[in-house]
């Protein structure tokens, strides 16, 4: 990836999600969160990947918010830019942060089954070398 690219990239971020927040009143847009973008090598075309708060249902009405205006937003962002040709922009659902959130919760879960359940078992008793312990080291023999 160029440094040009790269440049443009966290320029579309920036500008799209300021549009978003300032400019769009569509009433199907949610809470919507850019994560981050692609652009071709070309410039011409760029993915825009967005974190939408909600259900499913929620997040199919952003998206179609969003590439309903596509238009609108890649014409604000060539102005803003100071860009001759602004790439085609299409918005796609992150499914990263949803995937990290579901690894958090495995990890979670081991954890607390690794857990003992209550202070008692604990305090298990321990037999070492034909001698039953306790939790406090006293010792008995078999």
């Amino acid at each position: 990836m160029t440094l040009r690219q790269e440049k443009i990239q966290e320029q579309l971020v920036q500008e799209v999600s300021e549009m978003i927040r300032r400019d769009l009143r569509d009433p199907r847009l949610g809470f919507v969160t850019l994560t981050g973008a692609e652009i071709s090598r070309d410039l011409r075309h760029a993915k825009i990947f967005v974190s939408v708060l909600g259900d499913e249902a929620a997040q199919t009405q952003s998206l179609k918010a969003l590439n309903s205006a596509s238009g609108m937003l890649r014409g604000e962002f060539a102005r803003r830019a100071h860009l001759r040709v602004a790439p085609d922009l299409s918005f796609h659902n992150d499914v990263g942060i949803a995937r990290g959130q579901r690894i958090f919760e495995l990890l979670h879960s081991v954890e607390a089954d690794l857990r003992p359940a209550t202070p008692e078992a604990a305090e298990e008793t321990v037999v070492v070398g034909g001698l039953d312990t306790d939790a406090n080291g006293e010792g008995t023999s078999l």
